[in-house]
């Protein structure tokens, strides 16, 4: 026996199911249906004077009624929008029977079924743009009750879907009933493919690395651990595929990238989701400069062909990603926005630094974190325009070649848009000794307390140890470059299936 309790509007769709097998009509028919075409074609590509779409067979669900005796008019929606539909009794019912518009489309149907039409288009006396049914046919019964949306005179809306919390645990409801949300993922498949062209073109693979990995490396974070049962190990969702990309390199190929689903066991807020998709691109015989301008040229160009434009609204500002971007040293940055000159200090005169500047410390941060406790108090809200942020301390790069002209630098940086880290790139550390020494300080920071730290990955080194050649790699979350792209506050606005809480767990929250 179900313990599920359903309302009265439930109860009444389930009995109309009933009485519509019992007519002989099968509620959830076979899938092949002959769709020929969609309500924006017939919308956009109708002319009467040609008398084109004769034939048109489409299939949507019903989002409005209106009843008048022997006629009536509905809104069906398909994928692409919404179009009217004129049906008639006797044009659907020939003979003398006339159950299907008397019983079915009157009484058995709902808002919310999905429904197959069958016949032309034309334009009604008022002048608008529908479908006359010659045939009608239930596809699926909808047994749940759709919040309807609806707009009055002055244009005010009323029983608006918005409430986060149902919108992102119910996105199939969302995106019925709010059907704009749909372009936002529209343009997030936009994003990836010009991507996937861009790489192409500039003559890299795509690849698949392992999201099961027996050490977690390529980043600073903390992973989800899980227990394979017939090698009997634990294993490690990736926090990133870096380390399998540049082991690639080694290979001997010269570019490779992967869209990766990485995974971080941290915190969730606007910007942060458990589970994320982070492209990452590893090209040889390249540094971080040469990147620097590659990521301007395909930011424009995304943002060309996703708005048309390279001036993007995002909150309150307007972000140019027009190639030809601020490139600032992350020291300097310091110096300029938090007025401290932090070069050349020790671990103790870091932290008293934190103290004086009321920046939040913890025992186990190291020179790097200590630094970037500071980066990230004083200066990221500053940086609105996109900004590569150049040339971090090497405590804060544990992957990361050396400077070329300072040793206590690397080549890396991170792009800064609206506050917000973009991407992260560095001219690769290809030296196996000093990359095991790297790793060996990531060791110890994690002996003090630092979950975050790297594992040393012996494997990695044996890489090196057979020659990398001088690569430069770039990582980049989609997920936050769609929210730039298409204007959105929040990350779950652009992920279908965002992180929750079990629905138990927030209502006893809520209470």
């Amino acid at each position: 026996m179900s313990n599920i309790e359903y309302s009265e509007q439930e109860l009444q769709r389930r009995e109309s199911l009933s009485k519509l097998r019992e007519l002989g009509i099968e509620p959830y028919p076979a899938p092949l249906y002959p769709v020929n075409t969609t309500a924006k074609e017939i919308l956009e590509q109708y002319d009467e004077s040609k008398g084109n779409f004769k034939e048109v067979c489409i299939a949507g669900r019903i989002m409005s009624r209106r009843i008048m005796g022997a006629a009536s008019f509905g809104e069906l929606q398909d994928e692409t929008g919404r179009i009217q539909v004129y049906i008639k009794r006797d044009e659907i019912c020939e003979g003398e029977d006339k159950t299907m518009y008397n019983t079915v489309w009157k009484k058995l149907l709902d808002i919310g079924d999905i429904v197959g039409i069958k016949g032309f288009a034309f334009i009604t006396q008022t002048g608008q743009l529908s479908v006359h049914a010659k045939e009608l046919t239930l596809l699926s019964k909808s047994l749940k009750v759709l919040p309807i949306v609806k707009a009055d005179a002055d244009g005010t809306v009323h029983d608006a879907f918005t409430d986060p919390e149902l919108r992102y645990r119910q996105r199939y409801v969302d995106l019925i009933v709010n059907p704009q949300v749909k372009e936002t993922f529209i343009k997030r498949s936009q994003i990836v493919a010009t991507m996937r062209e861009y790489f192409n073109e500039a003559g890299c693979l795509e690849v698949e690395t392992p999201i099961l990995q027996s050490i977690p490396g390529g980043a600073t974070a903390r992973p989800f651990i899980t227990h394979h049962n017939a090698l009997d190990i634990p294993l490690y969702l990736r926090i990133a595929n870096e380390l399998y990309l540049k082991r690639l390199i080694v290979g001997g190929y010269s570019g490779v990238y992967e869209f990766a689903k990485d995974f971080r066991n941290e915190g969730m807020d606007k910007t942060h989701n458990p589970e994320f998709t982070c492209m990452e691109i590893y090209v040889a015989y390249k540094d971080y400069i040469w990147m620097m301008e590659f990521v301007e040229k395909m930011l424009e160009k995304i943002s060309l062909k996703v708005n048309g434009t390279t001036k993007v609204s995002i909150g309150d500002n307007k972000v140019d990603f027009k190639a030809g971007y601020r490139r600032l040293p992350i020291l300097e940055a310091i110096k300029e926005y938090a007025g401290v000159d932090v070069k050349g200090m020790d671990e103790d005169q870091l932290r008293e630094t934190c103290k004086k500047l009321n920046v939040e410390t913890e025992p186990s941060m190291g020179k790097g974190k200590l630094i970037d406790a500071i980066f990230g108090e004083y200066c990221e809200k500053n940086l609105i325009q996109p900004t590569f942020i150049i040339d971090y301390p090497v405590e804060m790069s544990p992957l990361t070649k050396r400077h070329r002209e300072d040793p206590s630098l690397t080549e890396r940086f991170e792009l800064f848009v609206c506050g917000k880290e973009l991407a992260n790139a560095y001219s690769e550390l290809n030296d196996p000794i000093d990359q095991l020494e790297r790793f060996e300080e990531q060791a110890a920071l994690k002996s003090k307390g630092d979950d975050e730290a790297m594992f040393i990955d012996y494997d990695f080194v044996r890489a090196l140890e057979y020659g990398m050649p001088p690569t430069s790699g770039l990582g980049m979350g989609i997920d936050r470059l769609t929210m730039f792209m298409t204007g959105q506050s929040t990350i779950q606005d652009v992920l279908f299936f965002p992180q929750m809480r079990p629905e138990k767990a927030a209502a006893k929250k809520e209470d």
